[in-house]
């Protein structure tokens, strides 16, 4: 690549941002053309290439990036000051190309009109309103806890091994189809990622490959998790990008499957965030309504969090940076705070549609 291609790659990619903020004021236009029109021929056809493989190629490629990423750099190196403008060019020129890709593949759906507003219900809801929900969420949650557990003091354990959630979390979607086509999902194409270990210190669950269409799940995780971050990869691979749509699509998802199992896990899912909403929004509401919440789903919370402590650290917390800044500079303007945007979806939706 010539010094001329790499300055023009480099313009392109300064083109390209502006190109996206401009894009952020379009939403229908993102959605219309590119979310419920050429991103699901791409995604299609990524996980009929790559779907059948049965291990990750999406982590395979992307170990190998790191391994080029660092070959290059330390024959390199030496170039920051003997030659640096040309070794910013190789960078900036190879950003642009990845960029192009990245948007092409998957990141244009960064920019598609607002789940709230397809869904047709409100984004702001008050205090009360959300009692009024999580006390629901309560109800339901304690049934199906104790038709799954010995009495309500024991954790629910789910039965099933990876694969088995992997084919099972399939039939929630089918189901959330019928009513709106656009979460109709085929084929599979999602894994247990081989990076497990490290997504783990990096404080992730899985992760979603935009180039491979892959859907990646942290094999370590537990059980009654790793059934509702299927449900969540799946999401992405529908197109919907932004983390809190991703989740709440994940309860709708489980709790529409017709396994009781996949029902609790995202119960359970959803009330955690709305109690933990409630925390912060008032305290002493928080603490007489977890007053009401059975022990054994109390237990799988905890255990989940001492799983993350147990694995937290400077890594984590490098990553969840890096991720928040990745957020903001793709129209997620809140980063890492934006996912409470989650619980306006839930019981918002619920206004419309009961437990």
């Amino acid at each position: 690549m010539n010094r001329r291609t790499k300055i023009i790659l480099t313009l392109l990619l300064v083109a390209q941002m502006i190109g996206l903020r401009v894009l952020s004021y379009f939403p229908e236009f993102v959605e219309k053309y590119y979310s419920l029109g050429i991103f699901p021929v791409l995604s299609r056809i990524s996980r009929y290439l790559f779907g059948w493989i049965p291990f990750s190629v999406g982590d395979l490629f992307y170990s190998a990036l790191v391994i080029l990423a660092l070959r290059w750099l330390y024959f390199n190196i030496k170039r920051i000051t003997k030659k640096p403008v040309g070794f910013f060019l190789d960078i900036t020129a190879t950003l642009s190309i990845a960029y192009f890709v990245f948007n092409v593949m998957w990141g244009f759906n960064y920019y598609r009109v607002p789940l709230h507003q397809t869904l047709k219900v409100d984004r702001e809801y008050t205090t009360e309103e959300l009692v009024s929900f999580t006390e629901q969420l309560i109800l339901k949650a304690s049934e199906l806890h104790n038709s799954l557990a010995e009495n309500d003091s024991v954790k629910v354990q789910i039965p099933y091994t990876h694969s088995e959630i992997f084919n099972i979390s399939t039939n929630g979607y089918e189901t959330l189809s019928k009513r709106f086509p656009s979460f109709s999902y085929h084929p599979i194409s999602i894994k247990a990622s081989t990076w497990s270990l490290g997504l783990t210190y990096m404080g992730y669950s899985g992760y979603y490959n935009p180039f491979t269409a892959e859907a990646q799940v942290n094999d370590m995780i537990l059980g009654h998790r790793f059934a509702v971050v299927t449900c969540h990869e799946k999401a992405h691979q529908l197109g919907y990008a932004a983390e809190n749509e991703a989740n709440f699509l994940a309860y709708l998802s489980a709790t529409h499957n017709k396994d009781t199992y996949f029902e609790y896990t995202g119960t359970i899912f959803a009330l955690r965030y709305c109690v933990n909403e409630l925390a912060r929004r008032d305290m002493k509401l928080y603490e007489e309504i977890i007053e009401t919440v059975p022990f054994g789903i109390l237990e799988s919370y905890r255990e989940v969090r001492e799983f993350w402590n147990s694995y937290s650290g400077p890594t984590e917390w490098v990553s969840k940076v890096f991720f928040d800044t990745f957020l903001k500079a793709n129209n997620q303007e809140k980063g890492l705070k934006s996912y409470s945007y989650m619980v306006a979806l839930l019981v918002n939706y619920h206004k419309k549609n009961a437990l």
